[in-house]
């Protein structure tokens, strides 16, 4: 066995990898829904250990404040599946890594969680970038309704992620 994990994702690893090696850039991942797939891509790739510095898996809401300072009044404003939060992830993870990248992943990936303003398949994006203002930071909600299962959204969401580490 090669991988642990799906063809597409492997190969998109293993270009965020090799491209971002060429560039001497290191990587930080925050991921909530994911649960540390986006890190485990990576990580599946030989030579890695030279990108990525780390991936933060901050599931709960506590997490998400204890280890990448979201602010409390920002989750209960804005829920924990918002932009206001997966901006601050990749805010918290940019100032608390060595990266010069940071991607965040927050989203509902059912089969429960959802609701009519944040449906199953909702799942919100944000891309920081060191020495970069901070109002600059992507961030973006992303629904795939096309999906039937947890393991599908997570899937998605995984390859999305990814994407956002590609120079």
């Amino acid at each position: 066995m090669d991988s642990i994990l799906p063809a597409e994702i492997g190969n998109l690893a293993r270009r965020v990898i090799e491209e971002n090696a060429k560039l001497g850039r290191k990587l930080a991942v925050a991921e909530s829904c994911t649960g540390g797939l986006v890190a485990a891509a990576l990580t599946e790739i030989p030579g890695s250990s030279a990108v990525l510095d780390r991936g933060f898996v901050t599931y709960s809401n506590e997490s998400k404040m204890q280890v990448l300072g979201v602010s409390e009044d920002v989750i209960d404003t804005f829920g924990a599946v918002s932009i206001a939060v997966a901006w601050s992830m990749a805010q918290g993870a940019l100032k608390k890594s060595g990266a010069d990248v940071a991607v965040a992943i927050t989203g509902v990936a059912g089969p429960d969680g959802g609701s009519d303003q944040k449906p199953v398949g909702t799942v919100v994006f944000a891309c920081a970038r060191k020495d970069e203002d901070p109002e600059a930071t992507n961030a973006e909600l992303k629904f795939f309704d096309g999906v039937k299962t947890r393991a599908d959204v997570r899937y998605q969401a995984t390859l999305v992620a990814l994407e956002l580490l590609l120079p």
